[in-house]
């Protein structure tokens, strides 16, 4: 596995992936903060197109991202990320509307619980997903940079 470290508006980010594709995008600090394993290597140029597209994410000047994903979860956490790859840049919807779009309109909260294990933060977007009531809610990496994203993408 190839890991890179990128600066962000929102601090440092860790990227990972192989040849199969893009497996992490991690926030270095807060509650999901990960360590990097002694068996990773580090590469910045496997990453470049990926650190490129991020770039231009955070200048917003990109809207869609054009990498290849590779997610590790379960059917149903990959069944919930796929949907929230389909939320386009600068709208949000619910836990309740990403379950009934994946077929199980009463998994809100299993939902919620995939949208919290996504291991690919910022581009499959689940800081695009908000509560019933219209609020920000939840995010393992703080409210703060779930809102600052959000604003970026003229939402708040």
């Amino acid at each position: 596995m190839y890991y890179h470290i990128v600066e962000s508006p929102i601090g440092p980010l860790l990227l990972a992936g192989d040849e199969e594709g893009l497996k992490y995008v991690n926030f270095m600090k807060g509650k999901k903060k990960i360590e990097v394993p002694d068996s990773w290597i580090e590469n910045e140029e496997f990453f470049r197109e990926i650190s490129g597209q991020l770039e231009a994410y955070f200048a917003g000047q990109l809207k869609s991202f054009d990498i290849k994903l590779v997610p590790e979860g379960t059917k149903f956490q990959k069944s919930v990320w796929k949907a929230l790859c389909e939320i386009p840049y600068g709208e949000t919807r619910t836990y309740g509307e990403i379950a009934k779009n994946i077929g199980n309109p009463k998994a809100s909260r299993a939902v919620g619980l995939a949208n919290n294990r996504n291991p690919i933060a910022i581009i499959v977007p689940c800081h695009r997903v908000i509560g019933a009531n219209g609020k920000l809610t939840g995010y393992a990496s703080g409210l703060d940079i779930k809102e600052f994203l959000l604003k970026l993408e003229g939402v708040c």
